[in-house]
């Protein structure tokens, strides 16, 4: 099966975790295999473009994150681009009116910055619909609440995709057992996005970590447990539209 072909099977699978009446633990099997065959994409499109005469590029995008709560999408699609072998570079920008505006500089090869869109806008959705579920406790603030509960969400979503693209690395080197390093291809690619982003952005600085004081960490971590890694066949334009801004 070519790459491409993956995700179409992905959004079937997507599909079906969605159906009306299915048990929890069937849905959770279709939103794993999903995303188990997002990372071979990842793997394939990687083997495929470095088997070429000419290797591939990195490249760049940027995307502006509107608010409500910009600063804590900015964390959930740190979560996504880390494992999928990208970089973001947060920037900040105070508008004439005076409120800070928020976009992300992503770094990475072309196939991997789709997949990070792809997840990116599917857990938006997904993150917004299940955040209008918690409900904060009478005595603490909502909005620290659901600070903390994105941030448990994001880290779930971080740790699902790291292991599934570590699976996916291992089974395409058993697979290629007698051809290159997939660990070392995986590597070179790296080292050639870090260049570009050094390129542009030569003195880079560390940004401060954040300090939530919410008690909705520990649900949100359980939400994006949950989540679909992947794009859901209900993710329409519009309702991704609603969910970046």
């Amino acid at each position: 099966m070519n790459s491409d072909a993956l995700l179409g099977r992905v959004r079937k699978l997507l599909a079906m975790a969605e159906a009306e009446g299915l048990t929890e633990e069937a849905r959770q099997s279709y939103n794993a295999k999903a995303a188990e065959l997002i990372a071979q994409y990842g793997i394939d499109r990687a083997l495929l473009e470095e088997s070429g005469p000419v290797r591939a590029r990195a490249a760049d995008v940027v995307l502006d994150i509107h608010p409500p709560y910009a600063r804590d999408k900015v964390t959930l699609l740190a979560s996504i681009v880390a494992p999928l072998g990208c970089r973001l570079v947060h920037r900040t920008a105070r508008g004439a009116d005076g409120r800070t505006g928020h976009a992300a500089h992503l770094f990475g090869m072309d196939s991997d910055l789709t997949r990070v869109q792809l997840l990116f806008t599917s857990l938006l959705v997904q993150q917004a619909q299940a955040l209008a579920l918690a409900t904060p406790p009478r005595w603490e603030d909502p909005r620290a609440f659901r600070r903390s509960w994105m941030a448990g969400f994001a880290v779930a979503v971080q740790q699902r995709l790291a292991e599934a693209e570590r699976a996916a690395a291992e089974r395409a080197q058993a697979t290629h057992a007698d051809g290159p390093s997939v660990a070392l291809v995986l590597a070179d690619r790296s080292s050639r996005v870090d260049a570009h982003l050094a390129s542009v952005y030569p003195r880079l600085r560390a940004a401060r970590g954040r300090h939530l004081s919410g008690s909705g960490g520990r649900a949100g971590y359980a939400a994006g447990q949950r989540a679909d890694l992947g794009t859901r066949s209900g993710v329409t334009r519009s309702n991704a539209r609603q969910a970046l801004g």
